[in-house]
């Protein structure tokens, strides 16, 4: 569980690494990857073997997926509290194909798809491509920590409105509910005859003070509850794209497995292999020290982005991607953007992608080797040093 080791990414068709020139104009060769949202890190040790072993066999049909639905179970139960009836599972072409499929079985086109903002901007991209309306119902930040405000929500709503995705842990402002606030968001999907899509991807990566709460756990909501999760953000194994959409109500896994049977969705047996490894107890013990090293990543980026006067970074409860609000510093994005990317050499997401409440924020991508970590901090203090 060598987090510190420098793993170099360049040249290996990684988009985070490879493909930061093109979209922020920050070169490889000297640039710090720090927007899409997988980690630097190798997958823990029991699942490289198992993909090792796997290697050594025929690339066939995969047929029996037993020991991947109970190492799901196993997982969900132990990890979360979480019961899950393993005939409940569907597997996808990781969570942005759950997604789609979610919004190609639920909605119509033309509907409105509600978004609690800044959000995830892959959602808001997805409803678009599947020509539904994004509905954005932006959070207050108060004393730097997101809540939800259903009165002004309520008045929002026109009766047009099918599906609200949920993030919870938020991305990206790391918020992990209570159960008060789960209580509220099923009340008003409720209210407004909405399908519940509650995407938990980052449910693992919880910081100590705070735990997650499955939206299962919520009475009465299992008739419109849909849930997404993966073991992708917390094994870092994004590109075997292996998600997971698990529904426990009879008649919405109808509607959603016949869009699966229509479409010919079948998964990949290698992501198959990695996830019944990493749903493991040696999965459970590497993402207990990872979460330990990426509390660490946290602390020395809030401390000193922190330092730069008029810019503040969001405490994480949850996920890796710390979300930084540069409105304090009185420059318009342009600028700040250029001193991040052209000074610091650091290429971070643009927060206008993530909605509304977005505009003055980058998000920052925490899951890399601490002395990156340390080094872009160091940058981003000498890119501001005329404020401090």
């Amino acid at each position: 569980m060598d987090f510190d080791k420098i793993i170099d990414r360049r040249g290996t068709h990684s988009a985070k690494w490879d493909k930061m020139e093109d979209y922020y104009g920050v070169s490889p060769d000297d640039g710090i990857a720090m927007w899409v949202a997988d980690m630097d890190f190798h997958a823990p040790d029991t699942v490289r073997n198992a993909v090792r072993d796997y290697a050594d066999s025929v690339y066939g049909y995969f047929g029996d997926d037993s020991d991947y639905r109970a190492a799901i179970c196993w997982w969900m139960k132990e990890r979360h509290g979480w019961p899950v009836d393993p005939a409940h599972i569907f597997s996808t072409h990781g969570l942005g194909n759950g997604i789609g499929l979610c919004l190609d079985a639920f909605t119509d086109p033309g509907d409105g798809v509600v978004l609690f903002t800044p959000v995830y901007h892959a959602f808001a991209t997805r409803i678009r491509a599947s020509n539904r309306q994004v509905v954005e119902c932006e959070m207050p930040l108060v004393d730097g920590r997101y809540e939800l405000d259903f009165e002004a929500w309520d008045a929002q709503m026109s009766g047009k409105e099918t599906m609200l995705i949920f993030c919870s842990p938020h991305n990206p402002g790391g918020r992990v509910w209570t159960r008060e606030e789960l209580e509220q968001v099923a009340d008003f999907a409720r209210r407004h005859d909405l399908i519940l899509l509650s995407d938990e991807i980052h449910h693992d990566l919880v910081f100590p003070g705070s735990k997650h709460i499955p939206m299962t756990a919520i009475d009465g909501i299992t008739d419109r509850l849909v849930m997404a999760t993966a073991p992708s953000k917390t094994f870092n194994t994004a590109g075997l794209h292996t998600g997971q959409v698990t529904i426990a109500d009879e008649t919405l896994r109808a509607r959603f497995g016949a869009r699966i049977a229509a479409l010919g969705i079948t998964p990949n047996s290698v992501g198959l292999v990695a996830c019944t490894a990493a749903y493991s107890p040696e999965g459970a013990r590497w993402v207990d020290a990872l979460v330990n090293y990426l509390d660490g990543n946290r602390e020395l980026f809030d401390a000193g982005v922190n330092a730069i006067p008029g810019v503040q970074s969001i405490r994480l409860e949850a996920t890796y991607l710390a979300w930084v609000d540069f409105a304090g510093t009185g420059m318009d994005m342009a600028e700040v953007k250029r001193r991040v990317q052209q000074v610091a050499r650091v290429a971070p997401n643009h927060g206008e992608t993530f909605g509304k409440g977005g505009e003055t924020f980058l998000r920052f991508n925490l899951g890399t080797q601490r002395t990156r970590v340390e080094e872009a901090v160091h940058r981003l203090r000498e890119a501001f040093s005329d404020l401090q």
